[in-house]
Formats: structure tokens, sequence, C-alpha cells
């Protein structure tokens, strides 16, 4: 353990577009330089009056996770932007936060990257984990509280009885993950509605954690 205290620290690379485009980011990444990604399925929502009345609130979307040095990420990460236009609406957003090491990738050699400690980011990445049916409440309360929606991801495993754990509580099938990107001064607003109304005090019924966003990309911001 001590030789992986050493390792250079990496960025882990979230872009999340609609349906069917995840195989060409990743296939982009890949030209770019990326070794590898991997693609969740999930949905989005946007708490919008007039998306609701058409039904159009409720997206499906696709999530593309990946992970390299600092340097390479920020570079990929740039240049997808550009190519598939994450400055236009609806085509898709892109961030990075930091992570310790990385380990079973065969790909990633640890090479040197540049730190972003001592930065203040804008931005932070609300993940919450909660039993199955209960991503909605997630949202309402996150948006009562100033978040503009989520993208929310079916957890599952191979199996009906295989399980896998973070943080001790068991990620099944009957699980849902919800990911709220939001700008930083409501973060604890945010939490805390999550907080109090999927009552996480009591055993089971869901974790949430933050992590801070180094840079993102197609984020719109409400006149």
């Amino acid at each position: 353990m001590e030789e992986l205290t050493r390792m250079p620290k990496f960025e882990l690379v979230y872009i999340i577009v609609n349906h069917g485009k995840g195989s060409k980011i990743l296939h982009a990444a890949k030209e770019l330089g990326m070794h590898g990604g991997t693609v969740f399925l999930g949905r989005g929502t946007v708490k919008n009056p007039i998306l609701e009345f058409f039904s159009l609130d409720d997206a499906r979307k696709e999530i593309i996770l990946m992970g390299a040095d600092t340097k390479t990420a920020d570079e990929i990460v740039e240049a997808l932007s550009k190519k598939f236009h994450f400055d236009k609406p609806n085509h898709g957003i892109a961030f990075t936060v930091s992570a310790g090491l990385i380990i079973g990738s065969k790909a990633y050699k640890g090479g040197e990257s540049e730190s972003k400690e001592g930065v203040n980011p804008m931005y932070q990445l609300i993940i919450t984990i909660v039993n199955k049916g209960k991503a909605e409440e997630v949202i309402d309360a996150a948006t009562a509280a100033g978040a503009r929606g989520g993208t929310i991801i079916n957890a599952r495993g191979s199996g009906i009885h295989e399980t896998s754990k973070v943080f001790n509580m068991e990620i099944e099938p009957e699980k849902e993950t919800v990911l709220i990107l939001c700008k930083k001064d409501v973060t604890q607003a945010i939490v805390q509605a999550i907080y109090q109304n999927l009552e996480l005090e009591k055993p089971g019924n869901g974790i949430v954690f933050v992590q801070d966003v180094n840079s993102a990309y197609g984020i719109y911001e409400e006149k």
C-alpha cells in the first residue's frame, strides 16, 4: 500500500449526453488519447413547466465515465466539448473531478499530473444512492432547494443475489443513483433537503456525498 500512496492523482471525467451518443463520445475520446471508459444508461430530469407539459422533462441519457491524468483529462474534455458543441443547449455536459489513484487499469501508467490543490471550485457534484423508486423524491427535494435537475442511474449487479458495497451500503438492482451538478453556494441546502426528505439518518435509506468539480462544460444558468 505504500507504493499506492505515491501514485500521482488523476481525474475522473463525466460526460452526460442524449441516448445514442455515448459510443460516439467514447470513440472520439479514444482517438484523442483516452485509453477507454464505461458507458452507463440513465435518465435526465430538468424541472421546467413547459417541458413537463409536453412530457419532455424526462429523457434517456448516457453517462460516460473515464479516467486519466490531469493534463490528458483537461485536454480531452476541452476537445470533446468543441467537437460535440457542448456550448450549445441540449448537446451534453462534461465535467471532471479529482480522485486519489486508479487501480486495475493496465492502460494508466501513472504519469505526472498537474496538481489542482488550492483551487476553489465553482461547481460540485452531489451523488445520492437510494432505494429503487426514491430517485424522483431526491430530485424533487433537490429542486426545491435550488437544483435545476439531475441524472438518474439504475444501479445493478451481475445477479439479484450478488451485491457490492459503497460505504458499507449494498448496491443492488433495487438501488438508484442520482447525479446532481450544482453551484457550490447551493450545495449545502440541497444536501440538507435530500437528507431530511429521504430520512437518510435511518439505516438502509441511502447515502449522499459530494465531490468538487474542477472544470465543467455545457452548463447553462437561468437569467
